[in-house]
């Protein structure tokens, strides 16, 4: 499924344009995407050929989804989900489902500065390049209020999500137990 998400997040994005009157920056934010989305891949048909080029379209595509669920999920999966009418404060079901993870520069530029993302739930439009210099005060800011600020490796995190999806997925059962060889065996 995650192969799909590219497409999602750029049909995302040119609906924001198309029908967010009040985006800053609206006629920057077109040009750029009719670029993105008309211009290079024009250049790369031209270049290959229709046949070649819409396969390496079409390949950087699924592979831009996957890239982007990576990146998200080892933020998200396996943290607390707080129901629609909890009555929370916003700072608390920010960081309470969040999770950031850990690594430095090096993740940083992985993961394209998501990998903060308590920071980026509470500062959605900060650059991602400033979440760094927001964190010691964030993290400050939620000991103070006895708020549990969550971090962790990026393999660590990605263990996380694979014990989750697979206690929701498979109901805590053994992942590598074929229900229909069990169905079938005898004695």
């Amino acid at each position: 499924m995650l192969t799909l998400e590219g497409l999602s997040l750029h049909a995302d994005a040119v609906r924001t344009v198309v029908q967010d009157r009040e985006l800053s920056h609206r006629g920057t934010e077109a040009v750029l995407l009719t670029i993105r989305l008309a211009v290079l891949p024009g250049l790369v048909l031209t270049l290959l050929g229709p046949g070649l080029g819409a396969a390496v379209l079409a390949v950087q595509l699924a592979v831009f989804g996957v890239y982007m669920g990576a990146t998200f999920a080892p933020n998200h999966k396996g943290m607390p989900l707080v129901p629609r009418d909890t009555r929370i404060d916003f700072l608390s079901r920010q960081v309470l489902t969040s999770r950031n993870i850990r690594g430095g520069r090096p993740v940083d530029w992985l993961m394209g500065g998501l990998n903060l993302q308590v920071e980026h739930h509470l500062f959605p439009s900060m650059p991602s390049g400033n979440l760094r210099r927001a964190q010691p005060f964030v993290r400050a800011h939620c000991a103070e209020h006895g708020v549990p600020y969550t971090e962790a490796g990026l393999l660590e995190s990605y263990g996380i999500v694979v014990r989750h999806l697979n206690r929701v997925g498979l109901g805590d059962r053994d992942p590598f137990a074929c229900p229909f060889v069990t169905a079938h065996r005898q004695g």
